[in-house]
Order: C-alpha cells, then sequence, then structure tokens
C-alpha cells in the first residue's frame, strides 16, 4: 500500500503548485492555505482560503500533517510561530523572522562570516548618519516587503538620498552601498532533517526592471574558487540556522569575490532549471528535506537556461517546436509585471543552450537581456 505523507503549504502561488506537484510522484501530499480563494496552486492540490489569522482554520490546516513549509517569505511571523507550537514548520520559522527583514538579514550574515555589502539602518531622525556609514552611490530599501525591485530606490548624492528617505520612509528603512558587480548570481542549497547538505551549481541571473528574466545554470565561466564560496556561504548559512528545505542567495559578483544580497528562505525563481535540468529538482530536495527522506543528487544535466514569462505569453505550440525546450504554464491571468510561466531549455554544450535560447527569444522578445 502507498505510504501518503501529509504537508501543508503556506502560500498559494506558483512556488506552491510547483511543490505540490513534485510530492505526487513521492507520495507526499500537500495542502494549501491562502488567503486568495483563486490562488493558482488550488489549481493542482486542495486549497484552504482563509485570512493567515484565522487561528480555528489554521488549527484545521494543520490536522495530520507531518510538516509545514512555505512558499514565499512574507507569510506572517505570528501565523509561523503558532503553527510550530502544533506540528513542524519547516524551514524554521527562525529563518522567516531573519530574512522578512532586510537589516536582521545583512546583520546576520555579516555574524557568520558570509560577505555582504556596507549597510546600515537609517535613523528616522538622523538619516544622514546612516549615509555617513555607506556614501554614495548607495541603495535605499525598506526593510520589510520588497520583492522584484519593489521598496527600493538608488541615490547619487545627498539630495537624492534625502528624497528617497522621505518617499519611502512610512516604514522602517536600510540603506546599502550600489555595489559595481560584475554580474549577478545566485546558489541555492538544501538540508535534510538529518542534517545532509547538498547544493546546486552557481547560477547567472539577468534582471530587468527588478524581476529576473533569465537564468543560465550552470553559470558560464565560473572558477572553481568562486563555486566554492558559494558551496561554503550557503552551507554555512543553512547549518547555522539548523535549517531544514531549501534556502537560496542572490549574490554580486565582483571579480572573485562574492557579495549577499537577499536570502530567500525557500524554494527560488532562479532554481526552476532544475526541474528539467538537474537530476533532482529543487521542490522534490525540498519536500524529501522537509520529509525526512535522503536528498537526491543535484548534479546538472548538461547546461539549461530558464526564461521567465512576464505579463504575455508565447504562442504554445511554437514553444513546443523548440527542441529541449520545456514549456511550465502557471495557470495565471495574464496582467503586466505579472510571472505568469517558464520556459526551460536543456543543451548537451554552452553552444547549443544559445542556440536554443535564440530560438526562445525569437518567439519571445520579451523576455531578452
Amino acid at each position: 500500500m502507498e505510504e501518503r505523507v501529509q504537508v501543508g503549504i503556506l502560500g498559494g502561488g506558483q512556488l506552491g503548485r510547483m511543490l505540490a506537484l513534485a510530492g505526487y510522484p513521492l507520495g507526499v501530499y500537500a495542502t494549501l492555505y491562502d488567503p486568495e480563494p483563486s490562488a493558482c496552486a488550488g489549481q493542482v492540490a486542495p486549497l484552504l482560503s482563509a485570512p493567515y489569522d484565522q487561528w480555528e482554520l489554521l488549527a484545521r490546516f494543520a490536522e495530520g500533517k507531518a510538516c509545514i513549509t512555505y512558499e514565499f517569505e512574507n507569510v506572517p511571523l505570528p501565523t509561523a510561530q503558532w503553527l510550530a507550537e502544533r506540528v513542524p514548520v519547516r524551514p524554521t520559522p527562525r529563518a522567516l523572522e531573519l530574512f522578512q527583514d532586510r537589516l536582521l538579514e545583512k546583520r546576520f550574515l555579516h555574524e557568520v562570516g558570509i560577505p555582504v555589502p556596507r549597510f546600515a539602518e537609517i535613523p528616522p531622525q538622523q538619516p544622514l548618519a546612516a549615509l555617513e556609514a555607506v556614501g554614495c552611490p548607495c541603495v535605499v530599501k525598506t526593510r520589510r516587503f520588497g520583492y522584484d525591485g519593489k521598496g527600493q530606490q538608488v541615490a547619487h548624492s545627498e539630495e537624492e538620498f534625502l528624497q528617497a528617505v522621505q518617499r519611502l520612509g512610512a516604514q522602517p528603512l536600510i540603506v546599502e552601498e550600489l555595489v559595481p558587480f560584475d554580474r549577478e548570481v545566485s546558489v541555492l542549497g538544501v538540508r535534510s532533517l538529518h542534517g545532509e547538505v547538498a547544493v546546486y551549481p552557481l547560477v547567472e541571473n539577468y534582471h530587468r526592471g527588478g524581476i529576473l528574466r533569465l537564468s543560465l545554470a550552470p553559470a558560464p565561466n565560473t572558477s572553481p574558487q568562486l563555486e566554492s564560496a558559494a558551496r561554503e556561504y550557503v552551507t554555512r548559512l543553512l547549518q547555522e540556522l539548523d535549517y531544514v528545505g531549501v534556502v537560496a542567495i542572490e549574490m554580486f559578483q565582483v571579480g572573485e569575490r562574492l557579495l549577499a544580497n537577499e536570502v530567500a528562505p525557500r524554494v527560488h525563481n532562479s532554481g526552476h532549471w532544475t526541474i528539467e535540468g538537474a537530476e533532482t529538482s529543487q521542490f522534490e530536495n525540498h519536500l524529501r528535506a522537509i520529509c525526512g527522506l535522503p536528498l537526491g543528487s543535484t548534479a546538472p544535466r548538461g547546461y539549461s537556461a530558464m526564461v521567465n514569462l512576464i505579463g504575455e505569453l508565447p504562442p504554445t505550440r511554437e514553444v513546443l517546436a523548440v527542441p529541449h525546450a520545456h514549456l511550465h504554464l502557471y495557470g495565471k491571468q495574464p496582467r503586466p509585471g505579472r510571472k505568469i510561466g517558464h520556459i526551460t531549455v536543456r543543451a548537451d554544450s554552452p553552444e547549443e543552450r544559445e542556440t536554443l535560447l535564440q530560438k526562445v527569444f525569437a518567439l519571445y522578445p520579451s523576455g531578452r537581456v
């Protein structure tokens, strides 16, 4: 008889959708919790729709679950903490507490020896004290709820800095140096319930308008030293937090140095290539980890590229006619700036990857960077 494991997922977006789909072959069945009744993950798994402070419904949601996880980091911390008193929540709510807040995030990374850009808390009454610590050019950011480029503004002078503080200052702020990076990269790691750690190859990312458009995996032109540093940093984070599940660190590469920009305590957009491009996808490995199962191999299957579909869809028939192209639609209505799907291409060489990518861009020029 099939052994069924029941897990709960806080959030019903595309990450919850892909987690639920990855669970079925493993005998892992997900129930989702999201305030939005039309959340797209509800198309593939049972969805309980209610606010995050409805304790009676949360108690019903927790019943019979081996554990609970989350698919985005802005789940209210009190909700995760309340559930953790009744059923294991993995990753720990401590990860939510740290990585919901850019100031706590940067302090933690600095304390555990993961390099970060210069940063400072902005005191509401003396904002220029923070600017003195960081200098210009800089980026003023809200401490919470920034995502896909939201809640931040670049300043090249004291005047622009003060204008940014005034524009964003209805909530706590942080300022960071503007890093003259060579490229943006990310590393995804996963740690099991028993302390086993596995790390995916470094990925090169391209953004436009603050939104990820393209990921190349493995990242081209990566030295062994750079790959080793990325593995060391993500492993250190996982172990310091006694973390269980997948985590992503987005980083700036400056020469042969890596500076951590943001941490996502969950499966991540820059890891979508792993569905076809790795021996074990990030979604399957996250479920393996939180359910106490052995981790799968993170080895790449050749060379992959992932193109985000933002706001509009290319013609399905033409996409599927591209060799080694894989289309993933999220069941969401198109609208400007919205992630509604992605395309992954997989190849046996970097040159073949580039050729296939150009064919995708011919069909979907919005993905070109």
